[in-house]
């Protein structure tokens, strides 16, 4: 499934960095996905699940708090809802772009430049 999250990304400052991890072991793929935007970072990550026979995904929003210290939200994704999840957060991004759009202010917050994707980090087998 490809999410396509449009201008939403695109007018934020965020660095992409994707990995994908191959356990010489268990032959099992792990793919990873870190968004930095601002004081926050996301990580998109696929997991494989106890039985190894299936996959979900887990959302984590990481915000540091302190020297130290960061406060994390977690969301766990599993299969049979990504497609509904998918169609609520496009909804949702349409939602305020629009809103956003009909009073004039711009969807990037003050003093943010455009988006600036990096390419992703080679990859790395272990």
């Amino acid at each position: 499934m490809h999410i396509v999250v449009n201008s939403f990304i695109n007018r934020r400052v965020v660095e992409l960095e994707t990995s994908t991890i191959v356990s010489e072991e268990k032959k099992e793929e792990v793919f990873s996905r870190r968004v930095r935007a601002g004081k926050r970072t996301y990580f998109f990550d696929v997991k494989a699940t106890k039985s190894e026979k299936d996959f979900y995904i887990t959302i984590t929003e990481s915000k540091k708090i302190g020297e130290n210290e960061f406060k994390k939200h977690k969301i766990f994704l599993y299969k049979e809802d990504f497609e509904k999840f998918a169609d609520a957060l496009a909804e949702a991004v349409d939602f305020v772009h629009d809103e956003l759009q009909k009073h004039g202010i711009s969807i990037s917050g003050p003093g943010q430049e455009p988006a600036q994707v990096e390419e992703p980090a080679p990859v790395e087998e272990v």
